[in-house]
């Protein structure tokens, strides 16, 4: 495996439609090996081909629950809509609120050719979605929220988000609260 240069958009390349993957051969898997190395160095979510300069329709994601590998990705159905921040490993420190569907029916192949059929939302879809749109020349600054939320309303939104995280999590704090009575008192 190796770690491969992640183009910016400055590359023409990034404008560019992705063909289809024809062989699903050794050449391709090292392909997909280097892609998720290269994500993982970039402490990235998703990594489309076309963003280390290779015009293939092939994909991978890790989300936190495993890597994904979607080679001729094609979106059967979308639902609803979410407005959330998003970054690109092609745009580095760039961050922009984008409109993405908040659930998504892909079917891709594997690295072997085989079909699957993923039902994804939330975050997941945001990634899919994002990932895919690389495929088609398309960066996700063509996706931005025409009423973007005011940075005030971010921050409220990212506390709710970490005190919901943290209710989630036993605080044993709250274990001193009981305390314990001798009998008669």
């Amino acid at each position: 495996m190796a770690i491969r240069n992640v183009v910016t958009k400055k590359d023409p390349i990034l404008r560019l439609k992705s063909r289809p993957v024809k062989k699903f051969d050794e050449r391709l898997g090292i392909l997909l090996d280097d892609m998720a190395e290269t994500m993982y160095q970039s402490n990235g979510v998703g990594l489309a081909a076309v963003q280390v300069a290779v015009l293939r329709r092939a994909i991978v994601v890790d989300v936190g629950d495993g890597l994904i590998e979607l080679i001729n990705p094609e979106i059967l159905s979308e639902e609803g809509t979410q407005c959330e921040m998003e970054g690109c490993l092609s745009l580095p420190g760039e961050y922009y609120e984008t409109v993405r569907p908040e659930k998504m029916t892909v079917k891709a192949q594997d690295r072997h050719g085989e079909w699957h059929t993923y039902e994804v939302e939330g975050f997941k879809a945001q990634c899919f979605s994002h990932e895919i749109d690389h495929l088609e020349g398309v960066l996700f600054t063509q996706r931005l929220n025409p009423n973007p939320k005011s940075p005030e309303e971010w921050d409220e939104i990212y506390r709710a988000r970490r005190a919901e995280k943290e209710n989630l999590t036993p605080d044993l704090d709250d274990v001193k609260v009981i305390r314990d009575t001798k009998p008669g008192e």
